[in-house]
């Protein structure tokens, strides 16, 4: 390999460490080329790619990328899995995990994620995690339980409320139908009206009017049987006066 090959390769490392989100470093000594072929198989599904570096280069990669936490990786055989934009980190760790504990073989060494360095532990660790389909029904769980339970405390008084009313509308019911006639009001005499004295007052006018005519009349006839009666004694008077002369 000449120089201008290895400026080459140091090139496209640099610029892939630089692009890369998340890359995993493992120790590949021992595994055959079938599990080696198998491995960038199961890497590419979860959206990664596995690639063998000299550690010479990969230094000089890492130190023009800025990734100096990675020098400290670089000891021995290197396979570093570069996982692509569309790629799973945990997905890619469980995939590397599962081979290094299927072979026996195979050591995770650590990586960089999001430009935060990771030890061999952490890769591990980052294995386990569920996968990112399983966290995000489990993220929604945690949001829309709360959301559940306020509008089951909201909806609550409204159900008892009209429950109570609709309760209170039956016993109401109820008690009109059945005490109807023993709870009914005996009637008062209602008061008189302001037409009341009007129509009385009516109606003795009109009584006195009617009584004066028959009033005068018998005035009329006392006054007569007076003057019969003063004119039959003046007769009486006048006839004894004449016998006795």
């Amino acid at each position: 390999m000449n120089k201008t090959e290895k400026e080459q390769i140091v090139a496209d490392l640099a610029e892939r460490l630089r692009d890369a989100e998340a890359l995993i470093v493992a120790d590949y000594r021992g595994l055959t080329n079938s599990q080696l072929v198998g491995l960038r198989g199961k890497l590419r599904a979860s959206g990664a790619r596995l690639q063998i570096v000299k550690n010479t280069l990969t230094r000089r990669a890492a130190a023009e990328a800025g990734t100096e936490s990675l020098l400290a990786l670089l000891e021995g055989p290197t396979a570093i899995a570069f996982v692509e934009s569309d790629g799973d980190p945990i997905a890619v760790a469980k995939a590397l995990a599962d081979v290094a504990k299927e072979t026996k073989v195979l050591t995770l060494r650590g990586g960089v994620l999001s430009g935060r360095a990771l030890a061999g532990a952490d890769v591990e660790e980052l294995a386990k995690l569920p996968a990112p389909e399983v966290v995000k029904s489990q993220l929604v769980g945690v949001i829309i339980a709360p959301l559940t339970q306020l509008l089951g405390l909201l909806e609550a008084p409204v159900r008892d409320l009209v429950g109570l009313v609709d309760a209170r509308i039956e016993q109401l019911g109820g008690d009109s139908s059945t005490g109807a006639s023993a709870e009914a009001p005996a009637e008062e005499p209602q008061a008189p009206t302001d037409e009341e004295p009007q129509a009385a007052a009516a109606d003795a006018e009109a009584t006195a009017a009617a009584e004066e005519p028959v009033a005068a009349a018998e005035q009329d006839g006392s006054e007569a049987d007076a003057a019969d009666e003063t004119g039959t004694t003046d007769t009486n008077d006048d006839t004894d006066t004449t016998d006795s002369e």
